[in-house]
């Protein structure tokens, strides 16, 4: 099958390919180079995280004690501000 890198460096992966694989658009990929200039993708789950300080921590505890059924507004609003930690 023949595939091209698009001007963003992009490639896209073929609707009925997508669809045999069970792939949709949130899916994510590990993405290794093998001998000889290959490329193998590999389709991965994304475990998203948390962490929290002490005083964090005590206000989860607070969340899951209260016995509501829905989260805080602190936590709603944390979750909304929340970025991805950076590696660089």
């Amino acid at each position: 099958m023949l595939i091209a890198l698009d001007k963003y460096g992009s490639i896209t992966i073929p609707g009925p390919l997508r669809q045999q694989l069970g792939l949709d658009e949130e899916t994510y990929f590990e993405l290794t180079l093998i001998d000889g200039g290959d490329i193998h993708l590999h389709p991965v789950t994304v475990q998203r995280t948390i962490r929290l300080n002490e005083k964090g921590l005590k206000k989860l505890d607070e969340a899951r004690n209260s016995g509501t059924g829905e989260l805080p507004d602190w936590m709603v609003q944390d979750m909304e501000n929340a970025k991805a930690e950076s590696n660089q």
